[in-house]
């Protein structure tokens, strides 16, 4: 492993442009590949895997280079940013699995399973940080060195993130971009989302030979007060809905409305308790994006059901009709809206966790 760490390192660009390659091969495969929605999701998900456990490693690349060669030793802390990014990669293709092997109504409890997971990994981050705030559901490093820290822009793979998240036809892989709508909406807000693998690398690089001092949750609640109180209490609001709304799913059905409503009021709760915090002290640039990518999120309300099909489809397919006789925008909004008809039957791709 350390072998191959080192070569990972040493040819970065060259195993970025094999990632790419790899992905773009997909668009290439028989369309017999695309008749199981398994196959397809499988795929996606390894290369999404070997995806994540590149980018770490060259994250990670220490700043000494003579310890390329003799392997440096691994931090001792668990990499819980790249444990939650390979569930991301991973959470769909299990959602296929358990809907094709089980059924719609079992699946919900791998759905919990796989939630309940990142809500313990979100919760021990959350501690090891130091109770900062998670940036992007904890994939990403916080820092947290204060406004207009981070001025220089990194882009982790983005050529490679459109791809890895696809089906092999064109429909899947169209439906598929699209319903990463939560993940991709920290682009609306303001770029600060390329600076992940810089985060990372600062915050691997800083660390003194000796270990931190973590605070434990009632030093930081007598060390910041009530602004502490409010981050706690909007971060565990953000970390446990979706387990909350998968569970209500789980005992009362997707068309039920009190999953949905339970759900819309702990991330308003949460949503409130944050931006009360940021009114009351200084975050970083991070940070705001942060809260700008989590009320984006909201959005995806009008997307899950009952909102959805009682509400949200109507205006689709009567936005549809208005414009089917307009020349190319007609089609256009057609096959929008068949993508996102599509995209809302996955609880992964509209779960904004």
């Amino acid at each position: 492993m350390e072998a191959y760490k080192r070569w990972v390192r040493r040819n970065k660009e060259y195993v970025h442009s094999l990632e790419s390659l790899a992905n773009g091969l997909t668009w290439l495969l028989p369309e017999r590949f695309s008749e199981s929605e398994i196959i397809p999701e499988a795929v996606t998900s390894i290369l999404g895997i070997v995806t994540a456990v590149n980018d770490h490693i060259i994250e990670t690349t220490p700043r000494n280079p003579s310890q390329m060669h003799t392997g440096p030793p691994e931090p001792s802390s668990f990499p819980y940013s790249l444990f939650l990014t390979l569930m991301k990669d991973v959470e769909t293709l299990v959602e296929v699995m358990a809907q094709h092997f089980y059924g719609d109504d079992n699946k919900w409890n791998f759905m919990a399973a796989t939630e309940a997971t990142k809500v313990l990994a979100r919760l021990a981050l959350l501690r090891n940080s130091g109770y900062k705030m998670l940036l992007h559901g904890g994939e990403t490093i916080n820092d947290e060195k204060g406004p207009n820290s981070a001025n220089q822009q990194q882009t982790r793979g983005h050529i490679l993130q459109q791809g890895r998240n696809g089906h092999f036809t064109f429909e899947g892989r169209a439906l598929s971009a699209m319903s990463r709508f939560g993940e991709n909406a920290r682009m609306i807000s303001d770029p600060t989302w390329f600076r992940r693998a810089e985060h990372h690398q600062r915050a691997i690089m800083q660390l003194p030979e000796t270990d931190i001092k973590r605070p434990t949750l009632l030093s930081f609640l007598s060390e910041k007060g009530l602004s502490g109180g409010l981050l706690i209490l909007g971060e565990v609001m953000f970390i446990a809905r979706p387990l909350v709304y998968v569970l209500l799913i789980r005992k009362f059905g997707s068309r039920s409305w009190l999953p949905w409503f339970v759900s819309l009021t702990i991330d308003l709760v949460g949503m409130s308790s944050s931006t009360t915090l940021s009114t009351s002290q200084n975050l970083s640039d991070p940070e705001k994006d942060e809260l700008r990518r989590r009320k984006l999120l909201l959005a995806l309300y009008l997307m899950r059901d009952p909102c959805f099909g009682k509400y949200t489809r109507q205006r689709l397919e009567s936005t549809e009709r208005t414009l089917e006789h307009v020349p190319v925008i007609g089609f256009l909004t057609a096959k929008l809206i068949e993508l996102l008809v599509g995209a809302q039957t996955r609880y992964t791709y509209m779960s904004g966790s």
